[in-house]
């Protein structure tokens, strides 16, 4: 007599079965991951706004010290200036703070989308640094 391998077919529906249940579970977290990513996407522009904010003001002080730079300085009087030290700006699906900074001053900016619906709960929080260039 020939011995038969293979699964039966019990076997095979409880395989099926315990896949839909960890599907089931495991979908909807991976589903609507879109808040996430707007979260993300705003916390990445404001990482570089703070850098921004702190080469444009490091720069300025090596000026004002009468170094050498490639790079002039850029004037800074409101957080809103500070979307101009990157390349293109920020999307035109964000806003920042328009918060005014002294020259010398550091003042803590947020930055958000123009659709209020679509921000998160807290807002990512940048340091901005007021830079006053004169000719």
């Amino acid at each position: 007599m020939k011995q038969q391998s293979g699964f039966t077919l019990i076997e095979l529906i409880a395989v099926i079965v315990i896949l839909g249940i960890l599907a089931a579970t495991a979908l909807p977290r991976f589903v609507d991951l879109s808040d996430a990513a707007r979260e993300s996407a705003l916390q990445g522009v404001a990482g570089a706004l703070g850098s921004a904010s702190a080469l444009n003001y490091a720069n300025s002080i090596a000026v004002k010290a009468q170094l050498t730079t490639n790079v002039t300085p850029i004037t800074v009087n409101s957080c809103d200036d500070i979307g101009a030290l990157i390349d293109g700006g920020i999307p035109s699906t964000m806003a920042i703070s328009t918060t005014t900074i002294a020259d010398g001053d550091t003042e803590e900016c947020t930055v958000g989308y123009t659709d209020t619906n679509l921000n998160p709960t807290t807002l990512p929080v940048f340091i901005a640094h007021g830079v006053t260039v004169t000719p």
